[in-house]
């Protein structure tokens, strides 16, 4: 089984993270304990609120470093809602500018539409050669809320000379929903609130875990 911690940085929904990554499979801790952390076979970096106050919580608890150590060995990760946002270059909200982990360039900031919060199911546009998406339904529907999201993808060349696979969702406007990229996974959905496709797609990323 594989032993997977959920970073514990002061972001909500730690608890139904905890519980839907056990249900997929594993052995969940819930910790800011940087050895565990380091350690997991897995860790995920959830997230919920503002992408500034997300970012200070986790440098209080040394989590860029924690992922940046992570993934210069190859180690996965999975960044979650506004845990993913904060892989990001930047995040761009009521005209406050905050720098991000920078694992990849890029902007959050504001989506383009006329309700906001995106709050509720929709569906995504996966690559046909997706692992994180594998063996879902293409007209699944996943569960958002959030009102920031990266627009545009700015990488090329990805992590372990992998060519990065995007997928997208459009509420407005089309905007980043998940991202494969070497041992660096995120969505801007969250799993954990999106019934069956999301407990398959936490499995298929535990499947990763060897």
């Amino acid at each position: 089984m594989s032993r997977v911690v959920i970073l514990d940085y002061g972001s909500g929904n730690l608890r139904s993270a905890e519980r839907a990554v056990a249900r997929a499979g594993a052995e969940v801790e819930v910790t800011a304990d940087p050895h565990a952390a380091l350690e997991a076979d897995g860790l995920v970096v959830p997230g919920v609120g503002a992408f500034s106050a997300c970012m200070s919580g986790l440098l209080g608890v040394h989590g860029h470093r924690i992922i940046g150590k992570r993934l210069a060995g190859g180690r996965p990760v999975l960044g979650i809602c506004v845990g993913m946002q904060i892989l990001f270059s930047r995040g761009v909200e009521h005209g406050e500018e905050t720098e991000g982990t920078g694992e990849w360039p890029g902007t959050v900031e504001r989506l383009h539409a006329d309700v906001l919060p995106h709050m509720g199911w929709n569906t995504v546009r996966a690559p046909a050669d997706s692992r994180l998406f594998a063996g879902i339904d293409p007209e699944e529907r996943f569960y958002f809320v959030h009102s920031y999201a990266a627009r545009k993808w700015e990488l090329d060349s990805g992590l372990a000379g992998q060519q990065p696979k995007v997928t997208w969702a459009n509420h407005g406007e089309d905007f980043v929903a998940a991202v494969e990229n070497g041992p660096l996974w995120a969505t801007q959905f969250h799993p954990e609130k999106s019934g069956d496709a999301g407990a398959q797609l936490l499995r298929n990323w535990l499947g990763t875990l060897a």
